[in-house]
């Protein structure tokens, strides 16, 4: 017997039960869109897409929507015209839980019961209707709530698996408080079903309604230690909401992103991971080992380079190294390590705890322990000095902006999208097809005539910008300045959204372009701390996290 899937917590299931429908929650996030693109229009929203995918790829047979937004409505129509399914409905639920909406959605709820009975040659079962209403379970221990739009149940075990605390799915579909009240033993089915629609109604309000004041209660537990919020691209309801949650928040908050793709949920880990540390800082600087020789080893796996820090017991650093990570992080790890060790005049038995991070950390086998490189640019930030309060990493793949607390630790962080505008890659590929090394880049930024704007950060577009300045013979100063602007500028708007204030430390590699640290300065007002030991911060911090796995 076919599933009847159901994509809305409005949907009436129990209803469904009594006819003897075996509903689930169509929530799986496919690898990408490629049936879904061939019917669709390109901006229906990633959710909407994986309904379609799913359908298309024959999973689905029996499915029952509800009009909560415009991309329903479309799929709605797209399903409706493909023939792929046995059963469609879709039911017309009001934005208002007023008695003129109760007596529309009654109407609703017995077309549903007539079209569903028809389908599946069954009649409406009382006792069952009744079993099928099951209380909602609420954590009575401290806890993590995921809140906003759905999140893929792919996405969600990876929430579940990086958080300390148990992790409720309070999303849009998922806090379905229909339940805490039996229904009424009556055999009028007019009755049920009036009885039925003011519970459906009466939930706790999801962002279509038009009085959603009562959501607040998803964020007022006391139980609760931290909130994720998730919405999906181009999904405006959530995205609303999350300002107004960001203001009245008391507990750590971490907003995340999905296309409602498996591909994205990658993208998401280093970000759920560091959000997980910032909550559990204890147990990162709990002494595990006991002392041997007192040495300690980070080691930063980059997209681009991959750094080696060696501390002694006293915290001074024995040695650092960096080189490129090449085809694999594993080996570049292996390759950076014995550089450092060869430097330092060690061996690998010699180092008490080594600490992994970066983008390839857990590539490396060898490691005592992983660490996001967010918590550990914080950490060896705050070692190089402690009176920065914000730290901007450029990578080769990312961006990170991070505020510390006095003692170092995240207070908060963002990070830009999942693409490489912006990043170390975004300006080595710019150089490159202006036929510069990155040295050269660093200095021609420094001077300029015209004050050009670049208009796209994504990297192939800013590319074809570029080509096309070159092409009106426009000057290299010029438009090195342009690409600098453009950085700073997408970096600026992250330290704004992190909260950002002084002093203002840059880390990493591009922390060594002269012409875009300059730009940089300029936007945010300020002089940037750069150290010696920028490009090992991640590293260092690192290998501090290492010494205090260490039992002195």
């Amino acid at each position: 017997m076919s599933k009847t899937y159901y994509v809305c917590k409005y949907t009436p299931i129990e209803l469904l039960q009594a006819f003897g429908g075996e509903c689930e929650n169509l929530n799986q996030m496919p690898e990408g869109f490629d049936l879904a693109d061939q019917i669709a229009h390109p901006n229906i929203c990633g959710f909407g897409k994986a309904v379609l995918e799913a359908v298309m790829s024959g999973k689905v047979k029996e499915l029952v929507l509800v009009n909560c937004c415009d991309t329903i409505r479309s799929v709605y129509d797209i399903l409706e015209d493909s023939g792929k399914l046995d059963f469609l409905y879709m039911i017309d639920m009001l934005h208002s839980d007023g008695e003129c909406s109760r007596e529309r959605t009654v109407l609703q709820l017995k077309g549903l019961a007539r079209a569903y009975a028809s389908y599946k040659g069954s009649e409406f079962d009382q006792t069952r209707f009744i079993e099928a209403f099951k209380e909602p379970q609420k954590q009575k221990e401290p806890y993590i709530s995921i809140l906003g739009a759905r999140m893929g149940n792919e996405l969600y075990e990876m929430v579940k698996e990086s958080m300390p605390y148990p992790v409720e799915n309070d999303t849009c579909v998922n806090n379905r408080s229909v339940g805490e009240i039996k229904p009424p033993r009556t055999k009028d089915f007019d009755e049920l079903m009036e009885w039925y629609a003011a519970e459906l109604l009466g939930q706790t309000p999801c962002m279509r309604m038009m009085d959603n004041s009562g959501r607040k209660r998803l964020y007022n537990d006391p139980n609760l230690k931290g909130v994720i919020y998730h919405t999906v691209k181009f999904c405006d309801f959530y995205s609303f909401e999350y300002a107004q949650v960001k203001q009245n928040l008391a507990v750590p908050l971490l907003k995340i992103e999905s296309d409602y793709t498996v591909q994205s949920s990658g993208q998401l880990l280093t970000r759920l991971e560091a959000f997980a540390e910032s909550m559990n800082m204890d147990n990162l600087e709990s002494g595990e080992k006991k002392m041997g020789k007192g040495y300690f080893a980070g080691i930063d796996s980059g997209s681009t380079s991959t750094d080696v820090v060696i501390l002694n017991k006293d915290g001074e650093i024995v040695t650092g190294i960096i080189l490129p990570t090449g085809a694999g992080a594993a080996m570049g790890a292996e390759r950076a390590l014995e550089e450092a060790l060869k430097q330092a005049k060690l061996q690998r038995e010699d180092i008490d705890a080594m600490v992994t991070t970066g983008y390839g950390r857990t590539a490396i086998s060898d490691g005592d322990k992983s660490i996001t490189e967010i918590t550990c640019h914080a950490r060896g930030a705050h070692y190089l000095n402690p009176e920065v309060r914000t730290v901007i990493d450029i990578g080769g793949q990312d961006s990170k902006v991070i505020r510390l607390d006095e003692n170092g630790a995240v207070a908060n962080f963002v990070m830009n999208d999942k693409c490489a505008a912006g990043t170390g890659r975004f300006l080595e590929m710019m150089a490159r097809t202006m036929e510069m090394d990155l040295d050269q880049m660093s200095e021609a930024g420094l001077t300029y005539k015209e004050d050009i704007t670049i208009s796209s950060m994504c990297t192939v577009f800013a590319e074809s910008e570029v080509v096309s300045l070159i092409a009106q013979n426009k000057e290299t100063d010029d438009i090195v300045h342009g690409l600098n602007k453009a950085v700073a500028s997408k970096t600026a708007a992250l330290a704004k959204r992190v909260g950002g204030e002084e002093r203002y430390m840059m880390t990493g590699g591009v922390s060594k372009n002269k012409g875009l640290v300059k730009t940089l300065e300029e936007k945010l007002g300020t002089t940037l701390v750069i150290s010696d030991k920028a490009q090992l911060c991640g590293a260092l911090g690192a290998a501090l996290f290492a010494m205090d796995m260490v039992q002195k």
